[in-house]
């Protein structure tokens, strides 16, 4: 966490999805020590998709288990589809099962994005319930300690997607972003917020990643086509961790 200018970290190579996320975990740790050192609480969000099981995984066992201060962390969602809790395209329900149960985290941590709901809805009430844990006003944005990113194949990140309204908000926390491509609505933070933080970790893993992180991180700046883009905290720290197939065309990560 840190004042002034963002440091924009372009990336931070590993070999494997194994030494990535064991690097994401202690990084993980090592901000919410300091959050509830601080301040005494540690707000994440959490992130969908497979390589954040991976994660959930690791932090759920030990060392960290025992390590971390997980009755003072305040759990969140940087997006969620539009589906009840118990679905398994939830990630809600993905992040339940392999993180908040394993460690029998309470209820009262817990601050879901309600995909069963509308999704208008839905997004206005995980706006309406930051504010009121954060202490902000309209027009202000909360602070989290840390959020957790993926990025998809076409360049996306949380539900972000290209050429959608949602990369245009410029005032509110969440919304519910219609995603065409996939013909389905979803709940996302938006880029303001995401901004907003002290600390955004990206994950990104896989050859199919390499193309959209080449142009994210090294192209020219093209949010419409490349919504990672976006993403760029005001006040905080960006730090992208990769794999070496993910960054197969990046020009410092070949080799």
């Amino acid at each position: 966490m840190t004042d002034g200018a963002p440091i924009r970290v372009t990336h931070e190579l590993f070999d494997d999805l194994t030494v990535l996320v064991a690097a994401a975990a202690s990084q993980f740790a090592s901000v919410c020590e300091e959050a509830v050192a601080v301040r005494g609480s540690f707000r994440v969000a959490l992130s969908g998709g497979s390589t954040p099981i991976k994660l959930h995984q690791v932090l759920a066992a030990e060392p960290y288990r025992s390590r971390l201060p997980w009755k003072d962390v305040e759990f969140f969602w940087g997006d969620e589809r539009a589906v009840p809790p118990d679905d398994p395209q939830s990630n809600f329900g993905m992040a339940r099962d392999t993180l908040l149960e394993p460690l029998g985290i309470n209820e009262a941590q817990v601050h879901r994005m309600r995909g069963e709901l509308p999704p208008q809805a839905a997004a206005l009430l995980c706006e309406q319930e930051m504010r009121s844990l954060f202490g902000t006003a309209e027009g202000e944005f909360p602070t989290f300690d840390l959020i957790l990113l993926g990025m998809g194949p076409d360049g996306h990140a949380a539900s972000l997607f290209p050429g959608t309204s949602a990369l245009h908000e410029t005032q509110r926390l969440v919304v519910a972003n219609d995603v065409p491509q996939l013909n389905t609505t979803r709940i996302t933070m938006t880029a303001p917020l995401i901004n907003a933080a002290g600390a955004v970790y990206f994950l990104v893993a896989g050859a199919d990643k390499a193309d959209a992180l080449a142009e994210v991180l090294e192209g020219v700046p093209n949010i419409e086509t490349y919504p990672s883009q976006l993403i760029s905290p005001s006040h905080g720290e960006l730090r992208w961790l990769v794999d070496r197939a993910a960054a197969a065309k990046l020009a410092e990560g070949q080799g």
